[in-house]
């Protein structure tokens, strides 16, 4: 059976540790993954707090969850200027990165930690950490 190559890879990104590249040439539109996430409740969102794997959640639903995602979801870069997206599809548990315009191969794939990508709101990153405030301490 012939499998079509992956779409993307995780790469270094200049400047910013690891990245998620485009490994053929993605259309504006095109879904570039499907990514199950698993939820953490908010009561136990604390113990990631604590973690590592604070820098890599999303916020999820209305009641301060998050979302650790699965894939390579938790490790795309933000940009005020993404060139992808994501949705939340709370019931499923899966979020999805569609690309906001064409991506060429090789381009670093980028979506804004704020949620809609037209947002603005400032971000602030911290050594090797980073993050930013919200009603509660998940990242995304």
């Amino acid at each position: 059976m012939l499998r079509e190559p992956f779409m993307i890879r995780v790469g270094e990104a200049q400047g910013k540790g690891r990245g998620v590249f485009a490994q053929h040439r993605l259309r504006k539109g095109q879904v570039i993954e499907r990514a199950p996430v698993v939820v953490i409740p908010a009561a136990e969102v604390k113990y990631i707090e604590k973690t590592v794997l604070n820098a890599y959640v999303y916020t999820w639903g209305p009641n301060n969850d998050c979302a650790l995602a699965l894939g390579l979801a938790s490790i795309y870069n933000h940009s005020y200027e993404p060139n992808a997206d994501f949705e939340k599809h709370l019931g499923e548990k899966v979020l999805v990165i569609s690309a906001l315009r064409d991506i060429e191969e090789g381009e670093e794939i980028t979506i804004n930690y704020n949620g809609p990508p037209e947002d603005q709101t400032a971000i602030w990153f911290q050594g090797a950490g980073w993050g930013w405030h919200l009603e509660s301490e998940c990242r995304v």
